[in-house]
């Protein structure tokens, strides 16, 4: 598993403390430091560059000794949790995991919080922090999705609208594609509504007031512009992979994606290739902001290591502006620092503007696991038309029901 040592001077002397250059820190370790970072095997040539420019930078201070070791973004809390004191000093992991492994007390407090919330979108510093302490180090903002569209049949004008979209699909014969089949996308019309739902205290369960017969907007209202959505001849409920296939068919003119999917929208459409924040839509006699899930990966500390204090430093350095760019520049990741995001190179890329506007219309993802079985199934009677005419109160209630179910049920 331990892929890499990046070593700087071989000597052992022991480990004691030293002035440090840094703001704020009154001092840290001289002589050997050996720190471990645990990572996406993916990323260990871009993390090598970055370790060895900390390293240069520090150099003098200490005599580092850092260690990559593989380990999927994925699995990390169960992983770490399963062993936190021999877990890495840094670790990668995506912000659906920080409420576990905050709870845990892995997660050491950021030192330099004020600098780091400043340097990095809003929606990142609350995806990694708790009552208001910062605990990880955002890197990326680009697990989210947003409108692609063709040019060559849209105007700026049109895409603003979920109608404006559907009228020109429908007079072209073509299509858009959104998975609402699933509840990641299907929060899309709910999310900006004020109808609310989210995980309870447990950590597992869910509460869910999208049934709600008051308020300026109900549940029935959402239903019937969901109903009507999927009635129109241009909508098309597709996969990822399904979505690519008939954009390369020519029977898909715009959809709901992520950034994960630019490159080869961008291989069909070439010049004509664009994407915006998602549409409004028109529900209760008004227009309403679509919403998206949104997600970020940060670096954390383990409160466990026993250099803290490097540790939190070498996390730092992984995730500042200056590498923020180069993991932009090296694998097209959406950086969460601001200079970083609004960088020309960014700007020249419409899919990261596009996740970037619609983040400001995105929630986290915190739900519990029976919210996504609920979703699809109410999702397909929608996508069928609702074939039994049921009740939309029913249908709705039947919704929320699931979602919050107890996970014994």
């Amino acid at each position: 598993m331990i892929a890499a040592i990046l070593t700087g001077c071989s000597s052992t002397a022991d480990v004691e403390p030293v002035q440090s250059t840094d703001a704020g820190q009154e001092e840290l370790e001289s002589g050997k430091v050996p720190l471990t970072v645990w990572a996406e095997e993916a990323d260990f040539d871009l993390l090598s560059e970055m370790t060895a420019s900390f390293q240069e930078h520090y150099a003098g201070q200490a005599e580092f000794e850092i260690t990559l070791v593989a380990q999927s973004d994925s699995g990390m809390s169960n992983v770490i949790l399963g062993d936190i004191h021999n877990a890495g000093d840094v670790f990668s992991f995506p912000d659906d995991q920080f409420s576990r492994l905050m709870a845990a007390g892995v997660l050491e407090p950021v030192g330099n919080a004020d600098e780091v919330s400043s340097a990095n979108v809003a929606e990142s510093i609350a995806a990694a922090s708790y009552q208001d302490t910062l605990y990880a180090f955002p890197y990326t903002a680009d697990n989210g999705y947003f409108l692609y569209y063709d040019k060559d049949y849209f105007t700026t004008e049109d895409v603003k609208t979920l109608d404006g979209i559907l009228r020109v699909a429908e007079a072209a014969g073509k299509q858009i594609s959104m998975e609402l089949n699933s509840g990641w996308y299907l929060y899309a019309f709910f999310g900006q509504t004020g109808l609310a739902f989210g995980i309870n205290g447990d950590g597992v369960t869910n509460y869910c007031s999208w049934n709600s017969t008051e308020g300026a907007i109900k549940g029935t209202d959402v239903a019937q512009s969901i109903l009507d959505f999927t009635a129109s001849p241009a909508f098309s409920c597709n996969s990822d992979t399904d979505f690519i296939s008939r954009v390369q068919d020519g029977s898909i003119i715009a959809g709901v994606s992520g950034t994960w999917n630019a490159t080869q929208i961008k291989d069909e459409w070439g010049e004509d290739y664009g994407a915006v924040k998602l549409p409004t839509f028109t529900c209760a006699g008004k227009q309403v902001q679509m919403a998206s899930f949104t997600g970020y990966k940060m670096m954390g500390v383990n409160a466990y290591s026993a250099h803290k204090d490097w540790a939190l430093k070498l996390a730092d350095w992984l995730t500042n502006e200056e590498n923020q760019s180069l993991r932009f520049a090296k694998k097209n990741q959406v950086p969460s620092n601001i200079n970083a995001a609004a960088s020309d190179a960014a700007a020249q890329i419409p899919a990261v503007q596009a996740i970037l506007d619609q983040s400001h219309y995105g929630n986290l993802q915190r739900v519990g696991a029976k919210y996504w079985d609920a979703c699809t199934e109410f999702a397909n009677i929608m996508i069928a038309g609702n074939p039994n005419n049921m009740d939309l109160q029913e249908l709705m209630d039947n919704l929320a029901k699931g979602i919050t179910a107890s996970t014994a049920e």
